[in-house]
């Protein structure tokens, strides 16, 4: 395991002090009092013949990296989570199939570019190709851009930068590397934020990966599965 320098003393979320419970459980559920959830699933469960991570929509994230020297920017497709809101730190899951793994481990900084249902094909593009045989960039149509204090690259027309610097990583048996890292940027395109700093998810045509069916989603509308640039519909994870 991989062990950098400790993060600051930063305060813990407090959700659930003061106040009525039936506001706490509106604060941590985002729902207002009296508001009933939707009706449960009902009917009988069954076991699936392959277990599989099966998760709704996850977010869809274009992460950039800088090259080996002389080679193109790398950009992959990694699954991607929330580790903390505060302090702000994110996880990515690289394979041994990733090029992007090495090269996290070389420069130890990279970008999460949040990209919108309208790129979808060069999201893709970017997953279903490999760095080692073309520059993605060129490639997927996509346009280089540079962060504001990490040293990488990004993808200008994604709406969202989370720039990031690892402060740890994990080997995962058989063949995956998690890495931590504290996002320490965050530049956004206006009208992808409200004048608070929070995301304007309604206006804005985010879109997710569900781990299951391998297809694509915004909110409630498919805009596309993973490997549909290359004639396949058989990828659910």
């Amino acid at each position: 395991m991989k062990k950098r320098t400790s993060m600051p003393g930063w305060s813990r979320r407090r959700f659930l002090e003061g106040g009525s419970a039936a506001a706490a459980t509106a604060a941590v559920w985002g729902c207002t009092p009296g508001t009933r959830p939707s009706a449960p699933l009902t009917g009988p469960r069954r076991s699936l013949a392959e277990p599989g991570p099966m998760l709704p929509p996850v977010p869809a994230i274009l992460l950039t990296v800088n090259g080996r020297p002389g080679d193109p920017d790398e950009i992959s497709v990694l699954w991607t989570f929330v580790v903390s809101g505060d302090p702000p730190q994110i996880g990515v899951s690289a394979g041994l199939e990733h090029q992007a793994r090495e090269l996290l481990e070389i420069h130890d900084e990279f970008v999460l570019n949040v990209p919108l249902a309208s790129m979808v094909e060069a999201f893709d593009t970017v997953d279903m190709n490999s760095g080692r045989v073309a520059d993605k960039f060129e490639l997927s149509g996509l346009t280089r851009g540079a962060a504001t204090v990490v040293d990488a690259p990004t993808v200008e027309e994604s709406p969202i930068h989370c720039e990031c610097r690892i402060f740890d990583s994990l080997e995962m048996p058989p063949e995956r590397k998690l890495f931590f890292a504290e996002v320490v940027a965050t530049t956004v395109l206006e009208g992808a934020v409200d004048d608070a700093g929070r995301l304007i998810v309604p206006d804005v045509d985010f879109f997710g990966m569900t781990a299951g069916s391998g297809e694509h989603y915004t909110m409630g509308r498919r805009v596309g599965n993973i490997g549909m640039t290359v004639g396949r519909s058989d990828i659910k994870y």
